[in-house]
């Protein structure tokens, strides 16, 4: 009875601690940070749109010549986002799979030996230049695309695996062992528990990593890879102004899209009162 007691007062979502009422306007409230507010729901599409269709007619108004016809057509603008999307996703989502359980990993006590090392070799992804390690992986493999990717996931682990890190260890720890006291596993307590918790922290470090991954998959045209990197390319190397300009705002303009759309979902996904 007394560890019920303990949970209820401990648990988030109890409507208060043993003793204390819940606020009446606390579940009104936890909706309103769960919805958000309209601004924060359209005004980046909107920003988004403007910046796009600025972009748009300055470019149509210009009389381009047969070296822009080129580069800004239809055809090759949606293949290169095309090639830059597939990169960044596909490395988003190796580094997701690899750096959660580790950080999860690092996170339990009997880690904590090896938490320096690991997050030494972590950080070798951030303190390198993104165009020097892509570099050293292709030249210990090849030119494609998987080397590609292991230079982006190198550069992009840091922080899914800090994030995750810092939010299990910022968990309530009271919270922990009242879900202990009811009989949960120690698995269940970091399922249902502790990485509901973290979630915002994790979600953060994910949207981190995925600008990481944007920005950098535009070296991919370096490597044979196209992505809209060789727009920012041919506008540089052709002294195209139009070519440069649209390069830079859809690569740009990408990043600040899938922020927006991750933080969205994390929004969305958020444990409620959270």
């Amino acid at each position: 009875m007394a560890d019920t007691a303990l949970a209820t007062q401990a648990l988030p979502g109890t409507g208060g601690t043993a003793g204390t009422p819940g606020t009446a306007g606390a579940p009104g409230r936890a909706e309103s940070r769960r919805g958000g507010s309209p601004l924060s729901w359209f005004g980046m599409p909107v920003l988004l749109a403007v910046i796009l269709g600025g972009t748009y007619l300055w470019v149509s108004s210009l009389e381009l010549d047969t070296i822009e016809q080129r580069t800004l057509n239809v055809e090759q603008l949606t293949r290169s986002t095309i090639e830059h999307l597939h990169l960044t996703a596909v490395s988003t989502a190796i580094v997701i799979v690899l750096a959660i359980p580790l950080g999860v990993l690092l996170s339990r006590p009997f880690a904590r030996p090896v938490v320096p090392a690991v997050l030494g070799i972590a950080n070798i992804g951030q303190g390198v230049p993104s165009f020097g390690l892509i570099t050293i992986v292709i030249l210990w493999t090849s030119l494609g695309f998987w080397p590609m990717i292991i230079g982006l996931v190198a550069c992009s682990t840091l922080p899914i695996l800090r994030n995750t890190m810092v939010g299990l260890e910022q968990v309530d720890r009271t919270a922990v062992k009242a879900s202990r006291g009811m009989g949960m596993s120690p698995l269940q307590v970091l399922l249902k528990v502790e990485l509901p918790l973290a979630f915002p922290v994790m979600i953060a470090g994910i949207r981190t990593a995925l600008i990481i991954n944007v920005g950098t998959a535009a070296l991919g045209t370096f490597f044979g890879q196209g992505g809209l990197g060789f727009i920012i390319y041919n506008g540089i190397t052709l002294n195209r102004t139009p070519v440069l300009v649209t390069g830079v705002v859809l690569v740009s303009a990408l990043a600040l899209l899938i922020d927006y759309l991750a933080g969205a979902l994390g929004r969305l996904l958020a444990p409620r009162g959270l």
